[in-house]
């Protein structure tokens, strides 16, 4: 399969400035609200990648630093990538207690970084947006020889009655295309092609009171915001959700983080 031929109509929308500002206006609930990672993710990356304190890593998508933090509390140096201002701007706020931490205004495409000089790349809940190929030829030029990439999602599971009722929600009220399958087999396959990838699943859950509910339903890119004609409407409709399945004050929203690391 030609990795380039297949996703080359893909390579014009992600790279799009849509893209890029698709979260604007949502970062500050995404920072709150969006589901952090299991803390035994990074422990384990640490000894699976045999990673140290001189390790240099470039987290891509950084966002408002959900995926970078843990890092930089593991002692690590961290480089964010992200071109939207406002995930941007969020994650500089949060994270400048951490001296090791630095933040560039770039695309996973082009991020300005120097050739050869990084040891790991991290790209968080952000794969499905970017340019696969753009994506794979720029991670190949700054990574040091024996430098790995690791993939990450949180996947809600949605088994429960509440959870299916919530993304019934959410379908009914969205007004903005949804991202394609997050992850792809095929393209995560041809992304480290010719190598193969290992992948390792942790549990995570999510507890939410209704202002953490609201905020995290405000987080997707797709919901409408204050002052849209369906937005008074669907946030009663979230009120009764909450109403009916709440347990002493809060909902419970069950993930599974996927990881997937290897070498290009």
């Amino acid at each position: 399969m030609n990795f380039s031929t297949m996703f080359d109509d893909m390579k014009a929308t992600t790279s799009s400035n849509a893209a890029v500002s698709r979260f604007s206006n949502r970062a500050e609930n995404y920072a709150r609200f969006r589901p952090g990672y299991p803390s035994d993710i990074f422990p384990f990356l640490q000894s699976e990648l045999g990673l140290t304190g001189k390790t240099q890593i470039v987290d891509i998508g950084s966002g408002t630093g959900l995926f970078a933090e843990p890092l930089l509390q593991h002692g690590f140096s961290v480089t964010g990538i992200e071109p939207n201002d406002d995930m941007r701007n969020v994650a500089e706020a949060r994270l400048k207690k951490y001296p090791s931490f630095k933040s560039i205004n770039a695309t996973a495409e082009e991020t300005g970084l120097t050739g050869n000089s990084i040891d790991l790349i991290t790209i968080a809940q952000t794969f499905h947006w970017l340019d696969p190929v753009a994506t794979r030829h720029e991670c190949q030029r700054i990574l040091a020889p024996g430098g790995q990439v690791v993939l990450a999602w949180n996947r809600q599971k949605g088994d429960s009655a509440f959870e299916q009722q919530y993304n019934a929600l959410r379908e009914k009220y969205g007004i903005a295309e949804r991202s394609s399958v997050q992850v792809d087999p095929v393209l995560i396959a041809d992304f480290f092609s010719p190598n193969t990838s290992l992948s390792k699943i942790f549990p995570n859950k999510q507890l939410l009171d209704f202002e953490g509910l609201k905020g995290q339903l405000l987080s997707k890119s797709y919901i409408p915001l204050p002052g849209h004609e369906s937005y008074d409407a669907m946030i009663t409709d979230l009120i009764r959700l909450f109403v009916n399945y709440n347990e002493n004050g809060l909902v419970g929203i069950e993930y599974e983080t996927l990881v997937i690391w290897g070498t290009l």
